[in-house]
């Protein structure tokens, strides 16, 4: 199993920037790819961002230019730094581990508020 922690959520002007991290713990070396999801009030979760543990990365179109994920290996830690946030952006964050045994884990979610 893995176990992952969001945290860096919070309440933040347009135009302004936050830092999501996301700790993993547990069957790390199992783990293919990491990302970020957001689900805003009524509608679906949607992907962000993925980092492969080869390092291939994909944004959304609406956030390229805007976030960029990366990862510490020696942390276990990957992040996403969301800068120039827009009201749009606002959304609950989780994050997710996709293992190569075809299993997903989730992150039980960090609220991300832009204020107009």
């Amino acid at each position: 199993q893995v176990q992952l922690v969001e945290s860096g959520g919070g309440l933040v002007q347009a135009g302004g920037s936050l830092r999501l991290s996301c700790a993993a713990s547990g069957g790390i070396s199992n783990i293919r790819a990491m990302g970020w999801y957001r689900q805003a009030p009524g509608k679906q979760r949607e992907l962000v961002a993925t980092i492969t543990r080869a390092n291939v990365i994909n944004y959304i179109e609406s956030v390229k230019g805007r976030f960029t994920i990366s990862r510490d290996n020696g942390k276990n830690t990957v992040y996403l730094q969301m800068n120039s946030l827009k009201p749009e952006d606002t959304a609950v964050y989780y994050c997710n581990a996709d293992l190569y045994t075809f299993t997903d884990y989730w992150g039980k979610g960090t609220l991300v508020t832009v204020s107009s």
